[in-house]
Protein backbone atom coordinates (compact mmCIF):
# COMPACT_ATOMS: atom_id res chain seq x y z
CA UNK A 1 0.00 0.00 0.00
CA UNK A 2 1.27 3.48 -0.91
CA UNK A 3 0.87 6.17 1.72
CA UNK A 4 0.84 9.73 0.46
CA UNK A 5 2.65 12.28 2.55
CA UNK A 6 0.42 14.65 4.46
CA UNK A 7 0.97 18.35 3.82
CA UNK A 8 3.31 19.95 6.31
CA UNK A 9 1.98 22.35 8.91
CA UNK A 10 3.62 25.19 6.99
CA UNK A 11 1.86 24.10 3.76
CA UNK A 12 -1.46 23.93 5.59
CA UNK A 13 -0.91 27.44 6.93
CA UNK A 14 -0.06 28.86 3.51
CA UNK A 15 -3.08 27.14 1.94
CA UNK A 16 -5.37 28.51 4.65
CA UNK A 17 -3.88 32.00 4.30
CA UNK A 18 -4.45 31.95 0.54
CA UNK A 19 -8.02 30.73 0.99
CA UNK A 20 -8.74 33.57 3.42
CA UNK A 21 -7.14 36.18 1.18
CA UNK A 22 -8.95 34.86 -1.90
CA UNK A 23 -12.38 34.48 -0.37
CA UNK A 24 -12.57 37.14 2.35
CA UNK A 25 -9.85 39.67 1.53
CA UNK A 26 -6.91 41.18 3.38
CA UNK A 27 -8.77 42.01 6.59
CA UNK A 28 -9.52 38.33 7.14
CA UNK A 29 -5.83 37.44 7.29
CA UNK A 30 -4.94 37.08 10.96
CA UNK A 31 -2.86 34.42 12.63
CA UNK A 32 -5.89 33.27 14.61
CA UNK A 33 -8.12 32.97 11.53
CA UNK A 34 -5.41 31.04 9.66
CA UNK A 35 -5.08 28.62 12.59
CA UNK A 36 -8.85 28.11 12.55
CA UNK A 37 -9.04 27.67 8.77
CA UNK A 38 -6.15 25.19 8.77
CA UNK A 39 -7.63 23.33 11.78
CA UNK A 40 -4.40 23.83 13.71
CA UNK A 41 -3.83 24.56 17.40
CA UNK A 42 -3.86 28.23 18.34
CA UNK A 43 -0.41 29.76 17.84
CA UNK A 44 0.68 27.42 15.04
CA UNK A 45 0.69 30.13 12.40
CA UNK A 46 2.74 32.52 14.51
CA UNK A 47 5.27 29.74 15.16
CA UNK A 48 5.94 29.55 11.41
CA UNK A 49 5.25 33.17 10.40
CA UNK A 50 5.99 35.54 13.27
CA UNK A 51 4.50 38.64 11.64
CA UNK A 52 1.68 39.40 9.27
CA UNK A 53 4.31 40.55 6.74
CA UNK A 54 6.00 37.15 6.93
CA UNK A 55 2.63 35.47 6.44
CA UNK A 56 1.96 37.61 3.35
CA UNK A 57 5.38 36.69 1.96
CA UNK A 58 4.63 33.03 2.62
CA UNK A 59 1.39 33.45 0.67
CA UNK A 60 3.31 34.83 -2.32
CA UNK A 61 5.67 31.85 -2.17
CA UNK A 62 2.66 29.53 -2.03
CA UNK A 63 1.17 31.00 -5.20
CA UNK A 64 4.46 30.69 -7.06
CA UNK A 65 4.93 27.10 -5.91
CA UNK A 66 1.42 26.23 -7.10
CA UNK A 67 1.67 27.89 -10.51
CA UNK A 68 5.30 27.81 -11.63
CA UNK A 69 5.39 24.15 -12.75
CA UNK A 70 2.63 24.90 -15.28
CA UNK A 71 4.37 28.05 -16.47
CA UNK A 72 7.70 26.29 -16.92
CA UNK A 73 5.94 23.73 -19.14
CA UNK A 74 5.27 26.46 -21.71
CA UNK A 75 6.71 24.97 -24.93
CA UNK A 76 4.39 25.81 -27.83
CA UNK A 77 5.37 24.71 -31.33
CA UNK A 78 3.33 27.41 -33.09
CA UNK A 79 1.79 30.78 -32.37
CA UNK A 80 -1.66 29.20 -32.36
CA UNK A 81 -0.49 26.73 -29.74
CA UNK A 82 0.86 29.62 -27.65
CA UNK A 83 -2.54 31.33 -27.87
CA UNK A 84 -4.30 28.14 -26.73
CA UNK A 85 -1.82 27.57 -23.90
CA UNK A 86 -2.08 31.12 -22.58
CA UNK A 87 -5.88 31.13 -22.92
CA UNK A 88 -5.96 27.85 -21.00
CA UNK A 89 -3.85 29.39 -18.24
CA UNK A 90 -6.13 32.45 -18.08
CA UNK A 91 -9.19 30.21 -17.90
CA UNK A 92 -7.62 27.99 -15.23
CA UNK A 93 -6.58 30.83 -12.94
CA UNK A 94 -9.99 32.49 -13.25
CA UNK A 95 -11.97 29.26 -13.02
CA UNK A 96 -10.80 26.38 -10.85
CA UNK A 97 -8.01 28.48 -9.27
CA UNK A 98 -10.15 31.62 -8.90
CA UNK A 99 -9.63 31.98 -5.12
CA UNK A 100 -5.86 31.67 -5.55
CA UNK A 101 -5.93 34.40 -8.20
CA UNK A 102 -8.14 36.63 -6.05
CA UNK A 103 -5.57 36.13 -3.27
CA UNK A 104 -2.84 37.26 -5.69
CA UNK A 105 -4.76 40.46 -6.42
CA UNK A 106 -5.20 41.12 -2.70
CA UNK A 107 -1.44 40.68 -2.36
CA UNK A 108 -0.88 43.16 -5.20
CA UNK A 109 -2.87 45.76 -3.27
CA UNK A 110 -0.96 45.01 -0.07
CA UNK A 111 2.31 45.35 -2.00
CA UNK A 112 1.42 48.91 -2.97
CA UNK A 113 2.21 49.85 0.64
CA UNK A 114 4.85 47.22 1.47
CA UNK A 115 8.20 47.45 -0.36
CA UNK A 116 9.36 43.99 0.77
CA UNK A 117 6.19 42.34 -0.49
CA UNK A 118 6.42 44.35 -3.71
CA UNK A 119 9.99 43.10 -4.23
CA UNK A 120 8.91 39.50 -3.62
CA UNK A 121 5.98 39.77 -6.06
CA UNK A 122 8.22 41.39 -8.68
CA UNK A 123 10.77 38.60 -8.35
CA UNK A 124 8.09 35.95 -8.80
CA UNK A 125 6.72 37.75 -11.87
CA UNK A 126 10.19 37.63 -13.41
CA UNK A 127 9.93 33.83 -13.50
CA UNK A 128 6.72 34.04 -15.51
CA UNK A 129 8.28 36.55 -17.92
CA UNK A 130 11.42 34.43 -18.34
CA UNK A 131 9.36 31.35 -19.27
CA UNK A 132 7.42 33.43 -21.82
CA UNK A 133 10.65 34.83 -23.30
CA UNK A 134 11.96 31.28 -23.81
CA UNK A 135 8.74 30.27 -25.58
CA UNK A 136 8.82 33.36 -27.80
CA UNK A 137 12.48 32.82 -28.71
CA UNK A 138 11.62 29.30 -29.81
CA UNK A 139 8.94 30.82 -32.07
CA UNK A 140 11.48 33.29 -33.53
CA UNK A 141 9.90 36.44 -32.10
CA UNK A 142 11.92 39.49 -33.14
CA UNK A 143 11.97 41.01 -29.64
CA UNK A 144 11.12 38.20 -27.21
CA UNK A 145 11.67 40.22 -24.02
CA UNK A 146 9.45 43.10 -25.14
CA UNK A 147 6.89 40.67 -26.56
CA UNK A 148 6.83 38.70 -23.30
CA UNK A 149 6.05 41.86 -21.33
CA UNK A 150 3.25 42.70 -23.78
CA UNK A 151 1.78 39.20 -23.56
CA UNK A 152 1.99 39.28 -19.77
CA UNK A 153 0.19 42.63 -19.70
CA UNK A 154 -2.60 41.31 -21.92
CA UNK A 155 -3.01 38.16 -19.84
CA UNK A 156 -2.88 40.07 -16.55
CA UNK A 157 -5.55 42.48 -17.81
CA UNK A 158 -7.78 39.62 -18.93
CA UNK A 159 -7.32 37.88 -15.58
CA UNK A 160 -8.17 41.06 -13.65
CA UNK A 161 -11.35 41.59 -15.69
CA UNK A 162 -12.42 37.99 -15.31
CA UNK A 163 -11.88 38.09 -11.52
CA UNK A 164 -13.17 41.58 -10.71
CA UNK A 165 -16.03 41.73 -13.20
CA UNK A 166 -16.91 38.03 -13.36
CA UNK A 167 -16.23 38.32 -17.09
CA UNK A 168 -16.43 34.94 -18.80
CA UNK A 169 -15.60 36.11 -22.33
CA UNK A 170 -13.18 34.11 -24.45
CA UNK A 171 -9.60 35.35 -23.85
CA UNK A 172 -8.34 33.92 -27.17
CA UNK A 173 -9.04 36.90 -29.49
CA UNK A 174 -7.09 39.39 -27.34
CA UNK A 175 -4.25 36.94 -26.75
CA UNK A 176 -4.11 36.12 -30.48
CA UNK A 177 -3.70 39.80 -31.37
CA UNK A 178 -0.81 40.09 -28.90
CA UNK A 179 0.82 36.87 -30.15
CA UNK A 180 0.52 37.99 -33.80
CA UNK A 181 2.16 41.29 -32.83
CA UNK A 182 4.89 39.45 -30.92
CA UNK A 183 5.64 37.19 -33.87
CA UNK A 184 5.66 40.01 -36.40
CA UNK A 185 4.23 38.79 -39.67
CA UNK A 186 2.50 35.83 -38.02
CA UNK A 187 4.82 33.30 -39.69
CA UNK A 188 4.65 30.97 -36.68
CA UNK A 189 0.86 31.09 -36.66
CA UNK A 190 -0.97 28.08 -38.14
CA UNK A 191 2.05 26.14 -39.29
Amino acid sequence: MVTLAQPSTRDRIVTAALELLGTEGAKALTHRRVDERAALPQGSTSNHFRTRAALLEGAVDGIVAAEMPGVLALHPATGDELVETLAGLVEAVTGPARALTAARHVLFLEAAHDPRLRTRLSASRAGYVDATVVALRALDAAEPAVAAEALMAVCEGLILHRIARHDASDPRPAIAVAVRGALGDGSAMRQ
